[in-house]
C-alpha cells in the first residue's frame, strides 16, 4: 500500500504535460486496450460455436486466452456498465435499476480516475450509460473522436473502443439482408421454432459478424501504429444477447459473456495464473472483477472498498468460488431477481414471483421473436419449456444445470438429487446479500428517499437506518412456497416500511383468501401509512381482492401517486404498474388517467419515459 501511495503521490506532483519528461523516473507502464461490445453472448467461433462467422476474434482468441466462465453481474446494459466503471455491485450502491441515477461516497472514484492518477490517458469511446454520477475527471476524453494517439508522447494508456452494432435493436432492422442461413441456425429450448424466431437468432448472429470486423480494424491499427507488443487487449461484450429471455434475464442466458484476453510476451508476467497462447481458463470472472483487474495490471493495490478480485496483474486475488446476478426494475417494470453460480448450476431467486418474467417491456416487444412468442403463448400453442417466461405466479426458487440444461428450462429446486447443490447456492446467495449490504431490498423511491443527503452504499452500510437482515427475512418469507399468513399480517404493522411493503406483496403473492384475511390492516396501510410505496402495493392489494368500496379507494390512492408531476417518479412508475395489472378494474378512473401528462416527467430523468410508456398503454386499454 505504501508503494501505491507514492504512485499516486508522484502522478498529483506533474500536470499530464510534464508526464513524458518524467517517464525514465517511473516504471514503465503497459498499453490497455477494451474492445468491447453490446448484448451478445459467447457466440463465436473460438467457444466452440459453428454457426458464428468471428475469424478476428477468433485469431485473438489463438493468441491470447478466453474465459469459459465469463459473467456480466447485469443482463442489461446500465447496471452492467456501472458494474464495470465502479467495481461494486449496483445492488449495494442503488444503481441496480434499469435506468437510474445515484452517486458514490466522497472517497470512491470510477476506476479510470485512479488510472490517470498512474499516468495513463483513458479514453473511452463512446457509450458510458451509467446509472451513476460522474464525479471529478473520470476520462481524458470520452466521445466519438476519443483515442488513444491523442496522449502525451511516451504515456501509457488506457482505451476503450465499443462497437455497437450488436445492439438488440439490430437484430429488428429489417433493412438488413440476412447473409447467415436461418434453416441452420439453433433455436434455444425456451423459443418456439417459427420462421420470426429463425429471422431474428439469424440477424443476431449477423451483427456479432459485424462486431468481429469492427474488432479486426481495430486489432490491424494497433499492429500498423507498432503498439501491440506493449498492448494488453481484453475483448467482452457487455450482456447476453438482445434475444428475449437473454437480455433482462438473469440466468447463464442473459449474463454468460465472451471474454479474451492478450497479454504480449513482454506483459505475461502480469497474465493471468495459467496463462498460454489459444489457452481456456475456467476461473469465475465476472464484470465486478474488472476495475480491480486494471488496477492491478498498472501496478496499484486495487481500493480496498472494491467488491470484485482481480484476475491478472501483480495483485491477482483469491478465485471466486461463485459469480453473482441480478435484475431490478427493466425500464417501466420493476421484478426482484438474484442468481448465483459456480460454474456449472445457476440458482434463481424471485422475489416478485407472483409476476411473471415475461413482463410487457415495451422496447422489447419491439422484437418480432417476442410478439410471436407471446401470441403463441395467449393461444395455448407452447410447450411447457416455451411456456416458462409467461406464467405467473413463478416458482419462487429456480436451479438449473448448465452441463445437462444449457437452455436452463428444467427446474432442479425441488429434486431430491439435488439438494445439497441448491443448498449450497440458497446459502452463497444469502450470505452475498448480506455481505455487500443489498440495498435492492428497499423500494426504488425509499432508496432514494432515505439517501437524500447521503449516498444509497452508505445507507446500506448503517444497520440503524437499514435493517437489512430483517429486511431481507421479510422479502424470503414473501415468497417461500409454504403460505406463512399470519407472520405476514404481523408484518403489516411493522415499524420499517419495507418490511410492511414485503409483507404485503406476500399476502398479494398468496392470492385473494390471505389479503381479505388481512384487509382490515392493509386498509388501514392504504389510508394511513406515510410510506407512498408502501401505500401502493397496499391499494393495489385491495383494488385486486377487496369489494366495490375497496376497488374505489385502491384506484383513489393509485391515481393520485400516478402523477409523475405530483410524485417522484420511481413511485410513480409502481402506481402506473399497479393499475396497468389491475386491467379493466382500472376503467372508473379511466378519464382521469387521460388527462394525465404521457411525455415522461420529470423531463430529462433517465426513469422518466417509462410512466409515459406506462400511461399510454393503459389509455389504449382502457380507451372507451
Amino acid at each position: 500500500m505504501v508503494r501505491a501511495f507514492l504512485i499516486i503521490g508522484f502522478a498529483f506532483a506533474f500536470t499530464p504535460s510534464h508526464l513524458h519528461a518524467q517517464e525514465k523516473k517511473r516504471p514503465k507502464l503497459p498499453n490497455i486496450v477494451w474492445i468491447t461490445s453490446e448484448d451478445h453472448g459467447p457466440h463465436l467461433g473460438c467457444y466452440g460455436d459453428k454457426f458464428a462467422r468471428t475469424p478476428n476474434l477468433d485469431k485473438l482468441a489463438k493468441k491470447g486466452m478466453i474465459f469459459r466462465r465469463a459473467w456480466s453481474n447485469a443482463p442489461v446494459c446500465a447496471p452492467a456498465r456501472t458494474t464495470i466503471i465502479s467495481g461494486l455491485y449496483p445492488t449495494s450502491t442503488g444503481s441496480e435499476h434499469m435506468r437510474s441515477m445515484t452517486r458514490l461516497p466522497a472517497n470512491m472514484h470510477m476506476f479510470p480516475h485512479y488510472l490517470r492518477l498512474l499516468g495513463y490517458y483513458c479514453t473511452n469511446r463512446v457509450k458510458e450509460d451509467y446509472n451513476l454520477e460522474k464525479t471529478g475527471k473520470v476520462w481524458d476524453d470520452s466521445s466519438n473522436k476519443a483515442h488513444y494517439k491523442n496522449r502525451g508522447a511516451g504515456q501509457a494508456f488506457f482505451a476503450v473502443f465499443n462497437s455497437t452494432k450488436s445492439h438488440e435493436s439490430q437484430i429488428r432492422n429489417p433493412k438488413v439482408k440476412l447473409v447467415s442461413d436461418p434453416a441452420k441456425v439453433r433455436i434455444p429450448a425456451y423459443h418456439p421454432d417459427t420462421p420470426e424466431v429463425r429471422e431474428d437468432w439469424t440477424r443476431y448472429y449477423d451483427t456479432i459478424a459485424l462486431v468481429d470486423a469492427d474488432a479486426g480494424e481495430i486489432l490491424r491499427e494497433l499492429e500498423a501504429a507498432g503498439l501491440l507488443e506493449d498492448t494488453i487487449i481484453i475483448y467482452f461484450a457487455d450482456h447476453g444477447s438482445g434475444m428475449p429471455r437473454n437480455k433482462r434475464t438473469p440466468l447463464n442466458s442473459g449474463l454468460h459473456v465472451p471474454m479474451i484476453v492478450y497479454f504480449p510476451p513482454a506483459w505475461q508476467h502480469l497474465a493471468p495464473t495459467g496463462y498460454q497462447p489459444g489457452g481456456r481458463s475456467d476461473r469465475l470472472v465476472s464484470f465486478v472483477d474488472l476495475a480491480p483487474t486494471m488496477l492491478s495490471i498498472a501496478g496499484s493495490e486495487p481500493q480496498a472498498w472494491m467488491q470484485g478480485s482481480a484476475f491478472a496483474g501483480k495483485h491477482i486475488g483469491k478465485a471466486p468460488e461463485f459469480m453473482h446476478g441480478f435484475r431490478g426494475r427493466m425500464d417501466e417494470r420493476y421484478d426482484m431477481q438474484r442468481s448465483v453460480t459456480d460454474g456449472r448450476y445457476v440458482y434463481l431467486r424471485n422475489y416478485m414471483p407472483h409476476l411473471p418474467a415475461g413482463q410487457h417491456v415495451e422496447y422489447q416487444f419491439q422484437t418480432k421473436t417476442t410478439a410471436v412468442w407471446k401470441k403463441l403463448f395467449d393461444a395455448g400453442k407452447l410447450n411447457e419449456a416455451q411456456s416458462q417466461f409467461w406464467k405467473a405466479p413463478r416458482e419462487p426458487e429456480e436451479l438449473y444445470d448448465l452441463q445437462n440444461d444449457p437452455d436452463e428450462v428444467k427446474n432442479l429446486a425441488r429434486s431430491k438429487q439435488h439438494q445439497e447443490i441448491y443448498r449450497r447456492l440458497r446459502v452463497a446467495q444469502f450470505k452475498h446479500v448480506l455481505t455487500i449490504r443489498d440495498v435492492g431490498f428497499l423500494p426504488e423511491d425509499e432508496i432514494h428517499q432515505r439517501s437524500a443527503g447521503s449516498t444509497p452504499y452508505a445507507i446500506g452500510q448503517d444497520r440503524e437506518l437499514f435493517p437489512l437482515e430483517y429486511v431481507h427475512w421479510a422479502a424470503g418469507l414473501a415468497a417461500l412456497p409454504s403460505k406463512q399468513n399470519l407472520r405476514l399480517t404481523e408484518s403489516l404493522e411493522n415499524k420499517e416500511p419495507a418490511i410492511r411493503y414485503w409483507a404485503v406483496l406476500g399476502l398479494t403473492y398468496y392470492g385473494k383468501d390471505s389479503v381479505v384475511a388481512a384487509q382490515k390492516q392493509i386498509r388501514t396501510l392504504v389510508a394511513e401509512d406515510r410510506c407512498p410505496s408502501v401505500r401502493v402495493v397496499a391499494a393495489e392489494a385491495l383494488a385486486q381482492h377487496g369489494g366495490k368500496d375497496d376497488l374505489g379507494k385502491g384506484l383513489k390512492v393509485l391515481l393520485t401517486y400516478a402523477d409523475a408531476k405530483k410524485n417522484s417518479i420511481y413511485v410513480s412508475l409502481a402506481a402506473l404498474n399497479a393499475l396497468d395489472r389491475l386491467g379493466e378494474k382500472a376503467r372508473p378512473i379511466a378519464k382521469e388517467l387521460r388527462e394525465l401528462p404521457t411525455e415522461g416527467m420529470p423531463a430529462g430523468h433517465r426513469a422518466a419515459p417509462g410512466s409515459g410508456r406506462l400511461l399510454s398503454k393503459i389509455n389504449a386499454q382502457l380507451a372507451p
